[in-house]
């Protein structure tokens, strides 16, 4: 889930908006969650607060971190398992919610800031934080579906853009990409380097394919805390020179557009919808830095990603 940043630029495309546009639908009641689950602080009253922990985890963070990782990795591939047309978003909610649970966890996004539901569905032109409903997925739609997860005291949090049926190629593209844009800025994180070099990372990628970068919403710190105070831009911001050390976590979770980057809010104040109506893709990792590079956090039991076994339907 991404934490929200400024206003983007833009960029001219040729490709046509998206058709027919999303359009909300009928929201089920909220989900509930068992009593013994454990439950972060904001679950009742919506309000985390205010950032106060470090950005440097500890040594049993980090273990936890690996457990939630995991977690929200194979949540989120049992959720894709169910992506197909005709499937309700709710039904991928549901789906993700009653996994979750059964794994003993906590879906992170379940009111947070009276966020409604436990997983964000962003369909098509929706850039992130689409809220489930009971709109079908179409043949040749794309999803992104973002999977937070909070066990052992610490989230999980990683999403990744799902092909609907027979796609077209610009789509394809914009996914493939977007997908390629999060691995060039992992590849740059090491002890040293600059918080910066992320954001450009992805841009250089981004531009060399034709695609924009979304600015609004960036990357975050996150562990005890959905969204600790490290910010983690997406594009080249020269102010963003925050040092990377050893044992910082956060996400690194780039939105990439066919079109300009700009984007405006439906009057739910989550849903974020690109300005021009073309599509927006989205991949996301939790990682944490080592002595002399990243792990990531969010990988299945054999090691595998959301984003790997996913690659294998878009290349």
């Amino acid at each position: 889930m991404a934490k929200r940043k400024r206003k983007g630029n833009r960029r001219q495309s040729t490709i046509p908006a998206s058709e027919p546009p999303v359009r909300p639908h009928m929201q089920s009641p909220r989900r509930t969650v068992p009593a013994g689950i454990a439950r972060p602080p904001y679950a009742i009253t919506g309000d985390p607060g205010p950032s106060v922990l470090p950005i440097v985890r500890t040594p049993a963070e980090i273990d936890a971190m690996r457990n939630a990782g995991q977690v929200a990795a194979e949540v989120l591939l049992h959720v894709g398992e169910h992506v197909r047309p005709g499937v309700t978003t709710d039904k991928l909610d549901q789906i993700a919610h009653d996994e979750t649970i059964a794994r003993g966890g906590y879906p992170s996004p379940l009111n947070y800031r009276g966020y409604p539901k436990s997983v964000c569905t962003s369909v098509n032109e929706v850039i992130c934080h689409g809220i489930p409903d009971s709109r079908q997925l179409q043949d040749g739609d794309i999803v992104n579906i973002d999977v937070t997860v909070f066990i052992e005291g610490v989230h999980g949090d990683t999403s990744v853009t799902f092909l609907v049926g027979d796609v077209d190629e610009h789509s394809r593209h914009l996914v493939r990409e977007t997908r390629a844009a999060l691995y060039k800025a992992i590849d740059v994180v090491r002890p040293g380097a600059r918080v910066n070099d992320i954001g450009r990372a992805i841009e250089q990628h981004a531009h060399a394919n034709d695609l924009s970068v979304v600015r609004e919403f960036i990357g975050h710190g996150v562990g005890p805390e959905f969204h600790s105070a490290l910010a983690i831009p997406h594009y080249y911001d020269r102010r963003a020179t925050t040092e990377i050390t050893e044992h910082m976590s956060f996400t690194i979770e780039p939105m990439l557009n066919l079109g300009e980057a700009g984007l405006y809010l439906w009057d739910d104040d989550w849903t974020a919808v690109t300005a021009d109506g073309r599509r927006s893709a989205q991949f996301e990792h939790t990682l944490v830095v080592t002595g002399d590079g990243v792990e990531i956090m969010t990988k299945t039991s054999s090691g595998t990603t959301p984003a790997d076994v996913f690659a294998e339907a878009v290349v």
